[in-house]
């Protein structure tokens, strides 16, 4: 005899009873529960890419970093509507299927690193994922199956991100001592930053407010007479939560370098 637990607790007391004195075995699976999950909404989900490929991090500016730790090759391309015009890199979402045969029916997180453009637009949102993160969404051996799919349809709700690592900021290879310019990746929380201020120890303590470059790169013309090393203020985008990374840029940074922080929003 066997009611399955996370069920039993939509069932009133007197119909479990009646279950148990008739000897049925009421049976209900996993992936028919998680279904019934009011916090997901429904949308559409494709793939791009080598089959196990990691994807991109082009139009966010995180380059191939998101084969890496910590993302894993678990990222999205976004239509405009998760990429917002770069504003959405960083966003973190859990995303599911249940309605293929080849579907597993459990959530995966994935950050949105990359735009997907033209007739991504055609649907309200719809997520372009690494063929990595697309074979996550199968059943074991059958991420090849749910592939061949192309197209399906998903589940999907924005949750914080939580990454077991740094804050980094990565130097644009174009930076010089005129102009700086960086991705920032590992944002925990949000994900998607507002604001990036910078401050360099010649400041005494003021701040100047960065420009977004694009995606999640930003930039700065290096006003004449300041030094390194330099601190970031970050601002995440819907919580407002900020932090600072006293002195990550070291005063002889260098373009292409990385620099990290051991703290996060």
């Amino acid at each position: 005899m066997f009611i399955y637990n996370d069920y039993h607790r939509f069932l009133p007391i007197s119909v479990m009873i009646l279950l148990v004195l008739n000897g049925y075995c009421f049976c209900i699976s996993k992936s028919f529960n998680i279904s019934l999950d009011s916090n997901f909404l429904p949308d559409v989900a494709t793939w791009y890419g080598p089959p196990e490929g990691s994807g991109s991090g082009g139009a966010c500016g995180l380059a191939n970093d998101v084969a890496n730790s910590p993302y894993n090759g678990l990222i999205s391309a976004g239509n405009n509507n998760l990429f917002k015009s770069g504003v959405g890199c960083g966003a973190c979402y859990q995303v599911k299927c249940t309605q293929n045969l080849a579907c597993f029916g459990y959530p995966i997180t994935v950050t949105i690193t990359d735009e997907c453009p033209g007739t991504c637009n055609n649907d309200p949102v719809h997520f372009d994922l690494s063929g990595k993160a697309f074979g996550y969404l199968a059943k074991r051996g059958q991420g090849e199956t749910l592939r061949k799919a192309g197209r399906i349809n998903i589940q999907y709700q924005r949750v914080p991100c939580y990454y077991k690592a740094s804050l980094k900021f990565k130097i644009d290879t174009g930076s010089n001592r005129h102009y700086l310019a960086f991705v920032v990746e590992n944002v925990n929380g949000d994900g998607d930053l507002g604001f990036v201020e910078i401050s360099p120890s010649s400041s005494k303590g003021s701040w100047l407010a960065m420009q977004r470059s694009f995606g999640a790169t930003w930039k700065l013309d290096i006003p004449r007479g300041t030094e390194g090393p330099y601190s970031l203020r970050l601002t995440s985008l819907q919580s407002k939560k900020t932090v600072v990374a006293n002195n990550v840029i070291p005063a002889n940074w260098a373009p292409g370098q990385s620099y990290v922080s051991n703290v996060n929003l």
